[in-house]
């Protein structure tokens, strides 16, 4: 039995974990539940699943949630009611599903009490990849990827000496503006921005996907989690979003992993700790005619992930900063701030401004993050 907490279980990703644990009540528990701002979705959920601690983000929230759930159920809230939820004694498993850098502390803590890690918020490696993985190695703490490209490759290394690794192959479908010029995208609209044509995901990992910062975090996340050099590790473009990554390997052979575009796959493989679980989800048709297509990356076409190779080549406080002033540039796009271009380019401004420390401790991380959001409010 695996005991599970999920931080973030009313987005996307923790709405999908909980389809999956679901399906296999003899298998899996749910411990915690943290939640934001949606407790009357948090409300729902402690009613199936019956966990033993929620979590949601303010006093007056966990009031509401308080009067609707069982008096058996902890509720708390805030940054500390989920490091709560993420070290809760009971728990061995944490789904780390949290948007954006607000991950990172909870995961960090997950780790340090001897949690099994489900990663699916990229931005926690992306901010602090090297102090986050000495912890997991000190701690002797797996942490398994559920974004599907890196549980594609997780996959595809199985049983394979890892010493025969040429270079991983990240695909992305290309986003909502896939078809589009650089000319095309000024005074595209939010709703537009938010149109993927594959994936049903939240609006933050949305608008990454359509810049294709994205796959750039995803690739700073990669090296991280196989310890392979930048220069290992290429994306290339793949509307049909079947083949989630490949690794190709010294002998030039190439393994994929293929399936359906839904999340659940992913979940569900770091859930079972890579034992394979049946799944109601909708089967890979492979009676029917069927194209794959794979096009180079054009850095001059997609920006964000040009930034995304030089800050991880540059490391230290640089992919900090890229994170967190992509946060804040996306929010911004989101309330009709700023142009979908000025996204990117905006960016770019915050980097040039900041100045690299090396090999930052965790004090010098938060230091980065936190002026960089000014920054980017700011430009």
């Amino acid at each position: 039995m695996k005991y599970i907490s999920i931080l973030g279980s009313t987005g996307s990703i923790g709405k999908q974990t909980l389809d999956v644990i679901s399906q296999h009540p003899d298998r899996f528990q749910v411990m915690g539940l943290a939640a934001g701002a949606n407790w009357e979705e948090l409300i729902q959920q402690a009613a199936q699943f019956r966990p033993r601690i929620v979590s949601v983000g303010t006093k007056e929230l966990a009031d509401k949630v308080r009067m609707h759930v069982s008096q058996d159920i902890r509720v708390t809230y805030g940054s500390q009611g989920v490091l709560e939820v993420a070290t809760w004694s009971q728990t061995n498993f944490v789904v780390s599903a949290m948007v954006g850098s607000a991950g990172l502390a909870p995961t960090l803590q997950a780790i340090e009490a001897g949690k099994t890690i489900g990663l699916a918020n990229k931005e926690t490696l992306v901010s602090a990849g090297h102090i986050v993985m000495r912890l997991a190695e000190e701690k002797k703490v797996e942490i398994l990827p559920i974004d599907s490209e890196h549980s594609a490759i997780h996959q595809c290394l199985q049983g394979e000496d890892r010493r025969a690794i040429k270079r991983l192959i990240l695909t992305a479908s290309g986003g909502s503006f896939r078809d589009k010029t650089r000319e095309e995208l000024e005074g595209v609209t939010v709703d537009q921005a938010l149109a993927h044509p594959n994936w049903k995901m939240g609006a933050k990992i949305t608008i990454d996907s359509a810049t294709m910062m994205n796959k750039g975090l995803e690739v700073i996340e990669a090296h991280w989690l196989f310890n392979l050099p930048f220069t290992q590790i290429d994306s290339v473009l793949h509307r049909e979003s079947i083949v989630h990554s490949m690794v190709e390997f010294t002998d030039s052979a190439i393994i994929a992993q293929l399936g359906t575009p839904d999340m659940r796959v992913p979940i569900q493989y770091a859930l079972g700790d890579t034992h394979r679980l049946p799944l109601d989800v909708p089967a890979f048709d492979l009676s029917q005619a069927l194209s794959l297509n794979f096009a180079p990356m054009n850095f001059e076409r997609y920006p964000a992930l040009r930034l995304a190779y030089e800050c991880g080549e540059a490391g230290g406080t640089m992919p900090t900063v890229l994170n967190a002033a992509n946060e804040v540039m996306v929010e911004r796009f989101l309330k009709g701030q700023i142009s979908f271009t000025q996204i990117e380019s905006n960016i770019e401004k915050v980097l040039e401004k900041h100045q690299r420390i090396a090999n930052p401790q965790l004090e010098a991380i938060w230091d980065a993050d936190h002026w960089a959001r000014r920054e980017a409010s700011l430009v």
